[in-house]
């Protein structure tokens, strides 16, 4: 967790801090057995073969946590993720393991944001934001929009 921001802190076109994640088959496992998404989709290549895919895509809702994270790194322990939400354009592939611990070399993906509009309503300081999910390679494979309350230091 970062130190705490406050909404003074912040103007639009802000950028949040980057956020580097890395997808490997063996956490795909991982997040089916925490989330209970056994889809054969993200871990039995035959399967995957047989609908077209090519090959194991990573969960979308695993991506969808990484941008919460982003944002939740972000804020501070006292703001306060008020509304998020996302899309699918591009599915995304894992990296396969080198050994029991070792992920081979691959894709790296990069979460990202920018405050877009900043106001208050009410008592609450309110800052919204763009925030997106990019491969290697720059494309844009998951974008969303998250409004944050974050503390004034006035209040």
């Amino acid at each position: 967790m970062s130190e705490q921001l406050y909404w003074e802190d912040v103007e639009v076109g802000t950028e949040i801090t980057p956020l580097a994640k890395i997808a490997t088959t063996q956490m795909l496992v991982r997040w089916a057995g925490a989330s209970g998404d056994f889809n054969p989709l993200h871990y039995d290549s035959v399967y995957v073969a047989s609908a077209g895919l090519g090959q194991v895509i990573v969960h979308g809702a695993l991506k969808r946590q990484w941008l919460i994270q982003l944002i939740t790194d972000w804020i501070g322990e006292q703001g306060f993720l008020k509304k998020f939400s996302c899309q699918y354009g591009v599915m995304d592939y894992p990296r396969h393991m080198k050994s029991i611990s070792e992920p081979q070399d691959g894709e790296t993906w990069y979460c990202r944001g920018k405050v877009t509009k900043k106001y208050i309503e009410g008592s609450q300081h309110l800052v919204d934001c763009k925030i997106s999910l990019e491969n290697g390679r720059g494309e844009i494979t998951t974008s969303g929009k998250a409004t944050i309350i974050l503390p004034s230091k006035t209040a």
